[in-house]
C-alpha cells in the first residue's frame, strides 16, 4: 500500500508514545512514576458531570450544529468578552474536538503551500506537523533559559519575511511553564500589526498561574491587533476535562465560517451532551479550577525544589501549566535516551525535549499526586547519579 506523502512529513506524538508505554508497564504490575502526560489526576467536577447526565436524560443524545450548541457558542463569547477584553459574539466561535482540534482546523483554513508559520522552541510538539499537514513551512526560532524561553519582538522581527502568514503565540506555555507579562504581550503585539501578519494564542493553561503572573490575552491589547488575532483555548486542562474532547476557537467570522465548513466534512458536531457539561463548565461557580490551581502550585515547589537540588539538573521556575522543563545537558545524554533509561531502570516517565525543539531537556509534569512526585524526585535522583 502507498500511503500519502504528507504522512510522511510528520513524526508520531512521543507525549502519547511514551504515555503508553508508561501505561503498558504499570498493566503489568509495575510501580511506574508517571510525569509524562499533560492531564490533570483530578475528577472532573461533579456539576460539570451532572449537567452532561441530566442532558443525556433529556435526550440531548442526536446530531447538532456542526459549529457548536448555541448556547455554548455564547456562553464561550461571553466567557472571552468578560474574561479576556475580547469582543466576540457567538458567530465567531466554533466548538471543536478538543483544543488540539480547533488548532488543526485553523491550519487547514488558513495554511497554503509555500506559508511559513513562525514557533518558538520550546514548543508544544504538534505545531510543527499540522502547519506541515497543512502545506506550509514551520519556522522555528529557538529561545533558552537565559532569556526565560520566550520569543523577543527583536527575534520575532528577524523571522518575519514575505511568505510568513502566522505567529504562534502559547502563554502559559507547554513545555516550558512560561508566561508572557502584559508588557511583553504588548511590544509582540507591535510587532505582528506593523508586519501585517496574524497571531494564534494557544490560551489553554490561561487559569493556571503563579506567584502573580498574570495573562494578557494578545487580541485585547488593541483593535488593530484584535483583527489579526485568532484564539484557541479548551476545557481539558482548567476544569480537568481532558477526555471529554472539548474546544474552542474564536476569530474573525469568515475564519470561524471556514473551519465550521471543514468540521462539518470531518466529524460533524462535537458530541452533544458533552457541550452541556462544558456550559456547566462556564456558567457555574469557579471554586473547583481554583482548589486544582492550589494543588498544582504545592506540588510545583515540591517538584522544582527537589529537581534543583539534584547535581547536573536545573530548571527555571515555571508561572503557569503544570510542567517543569529540566537542563540535562550535565548528564551527557540527549533527551531521548535520558528517558528511555530512566523509564526502563527507575521507573519514571518523562517526555524527550527533542519532541519540543530541545534536546537537552526533558518534560516533566506535576499534574499528578504528591506522594508519586515525592517518590519519583528520590528514583530521578538515584538515577542522575548513576549516569553522571
Amino acid at each position: 500500500m502507498k500511503l500519502a506523502a504528507r504522512v510522511g512529513k510528520v513524526s508520531p506524538s512521543l507525549t502519547l508514545v511514551i504515555s503508553a508505554k508508561a501505561k503498558a508497564m504499570k498493566a503489568e504490575g509495575l510501580d511506574v512514576c508517571s510525569f509524562s502526560a499533560g492531564e490533570p489526576d483530578f475528577d472532573t467536577p461533579a456539576h460539570i458531570k451532572e449537567a452532561a447526565k441530566k442532558a443525556l436524560d433529556e435526550g440531548k443524545t442526536k446530531y447538532g450544529a456542526a459549529a457548536g450548541e448555541p448556547k455554548l457558542r455564547e456562553a464561550i463569547a461571553h466567557k472571552l468578552q468578560k474574561e479576556n477584553g475580547l469582543d466576540y459574539q457567538a458567530e465567531n466561535v466554533i466548538v471543536t474536538n478538543g483544543g488540539k482540534h480547533s488548532l488543526f482546523n485553523m491550519m487547514l483554513a488558513l495554511i497554503e503551500e509555500g506559508d511559513e508559520v513562525i514557533i518558538p522552541a520550546p514548543y508544544w510538539l504538534s505545531y510543527p506537523e499540522m502547519v506541515r499537514l497543512a502545506g506550509g513551512t514551520p519556522v522555528i526560532v529557538s529561545t533558552n533559559a537565559a532569556t526565560g524561553y520566550k520569543i523577543t519582538p527583536d527575534r520575532l522581527r528577524a523571522s518575519i519575511t514575505p511568505k510568513t502568514k502566522l505567529f504562534i503565540l502559547n502563554s502559559p506555555s507547554n513545555p516550558t511553564g512560561m508566561v508572557y507579562t502584559p508588557a511583553e504581550v504588548k511590544a509582540l503585539a507591535e510587532v505582528i500589526v506593523e508586519n501585517d501578519i496574524l497571531v494564534v494564542s494557544d490560551e489553554i493553561y490561561e487559569k493556571i498561574l503563579y506567584d502573580g503572573a498574570e495573562h494578557l490575552s494578545i487580541g485585547a491589547v488593541g483593535s488593530e491587533i484584535f483583527g489579526r488575532t485568532i484564539i484557541s483555548n479548551g476545557f481539558a486542562k482548567a476544569f480537568s476535562m481532558t477526555g471529554w474532547r472539548l474546544g474552542y476557537l474564536a476569530g474573525p467570522v469568515e475564519l470561524i465560517k471556514a473551519t465550521t465548513t471543514i468540521q462539518g466534512h470531518a466529524t460533524s458536531n462535537v458530541c452533544t451532551f458533552a457541550q452541556y457539561g462544558a456550559i456547566a463548565a462556564l456558567t457555574q461557580p469557579q471554586d473547583c479550577v481554583e482548589e486544582m490551581r492550589i494543588a498544582f502550585a504545592a506540588r510545583r515547589q515540591v517538584m522544582f525544589d527537589s529537581l534543583n537540588a539534584i547535581p547536573g539538573l536545573s530548571c527555571p521556575k515555571p508561572n503557569g501549566a503544570f510542567y517543569l522543563f529540566v537542563d540535562i545537558t550535565k548528564t551527557g545524554l540527549k533527551s531521548l535516551e535520558f528517558c528511555n533509561k530512566l523509564l526502563d531502570s527507575h521507573h519514571v516517565a518523562a517526555i524527550p525535549g527533542i519532541a519540543f525543539g530541545d534536546d537537552d531537556c526533558i518534560r516533566l509534569s506535576y499534574a499528578t499526586d504528591m506522594a508519586s512526585i515525592e517518590k519519583g524526585m528520590t528514583r530521578l535522583e538515584q538515577f542522575v547519579l548513576n549516569v553522571t
